[in-house]
């Protein structure tokens, strides 16, 4: 690792936030501008893995050059030598999924505040030409002000405009999440950001019940799924959320992308309309409950 195990080429890394099965990424100092940012690096046995080396590029490509509040900066790429890495702003904050699983009562009491970015980060994300296309929980952060980071763009997509647009990933891999993927994805067919929609009605959906809308004993089961079983009533599962939001969510899961609505900020103009709860959740211990809506604003 660079000048010793604890360095990365001029980064020093001060600890592992979290590890999966093809990247860890640590906290790091860089030793120049003395600034914090994380390091996404491959896992020993990726690292000769030709395709996790392009998702890097591909991550740095995606994101270098988007200023966004919502979006997690990518700030450089080495792929050079044995440790192929990104950096990237260090972000002060919870994982999504691992808060619905720890704090559920605080995701569902915090639920009107996160939504919103949540979608606006992902309409900025397609003005700059790109379909996320793994939305879920995992890959968003949630700082202690309630900030919105979205991250982790390895299998993002460029939006195809003409004829490009007909044209969809036969003969590629169908990458995504099985939990979350829209039907059009699990097909193979063109992409473009209703497909995001489709993620996060899937995101809110487990944000308020504590799992994702569809589960299956197989792989083949849950996409199948996906493809055909109707959408789950929410209410059913929280019966402290409104008609009306249950009927928005059921819109952003809709089986074919032309029954979504067509552009995240549509879908942000109708989270502002639409109530969540019947009666605001109470706080959680600890949770101040002051200048709390049941509204979002």
């Amino acid at each position: 690792m660079g000048r010793g195990r604890d360095y990365l080429g001029s980064y020093r890394l001060i600890r592992m936030i979290r590890a999966g099965q093809t990247s860890q990424v640590w906290e790091a100092v860089n030793d120049t501008t003395r600034e914090k940012v994380a390091i996404k690096s491959l896992v020993p046995e990726q690292r000769r893995n030709k395709q996790e080396i392009r998702n890097l590029q591909h991550e740095h490509t995606v994101a270098h050059g988007i200023d966004h509040e919502n979006i997690v900066s990518i700030h450089h790429v080495d792929i050079s030598g044995n440790i192929p890495y990104v950096v990237l702003d260090f972000v002060h904050g919870k994982n999504l999924k691992l808060m619905i699983r720890n704090e559920f009562e605080t995701i569902t009491y915090q639920l009107p505040q996160l939504i919103i970015p949540m979608a606006i980060s992902l309409g900025h994300l397609h003005k700059a030409g790109w379909v996320h296309c793994d939305v879920k929980p995992d890959n968003y952060m949630i700082d202690s002000e309630l900030g919105v980071i979205l991250i982790d763009f390895a299998i993002a997509r460029k939006i195809r405009t003409g004829l490009g647009r007909l044209v969809g990933s036969i003969g590629k891999n169908v990458q995504g999440t099985l939990s979350y993927m829209a039907p059009e994805q699990i097909r193979g067919k063109a992409l473009d950001g209703r497909t995001d929609i489709y993620g996060l009605g899937c995101s809110i959906y487990e944000m308020l019940t504590g799992k994702p809308p569809f589960t299956g004993a197989t792989p083949e089961e849950l996409l199948n799924k996906h493809i055909k079983a109707q959408v789950p009533h929410v209410e059913a599962s929280n019966k402290n959320v409104t008609g009306d939001f249950g009927d928005l969510l059921r819109q952003l899961m809709a089986k074919k992308p032309a029954d979504r609505p067509g552009t995240m900020e549509s879908v942000v103009e109708r989270m502002k309309r639409v109530r969540v709860y019947n009666v605001f959740p109470k706080p959680p211990a600890g949770k101040d409950a002051a200048n709390t809506t049941d509204e979002i604003e």
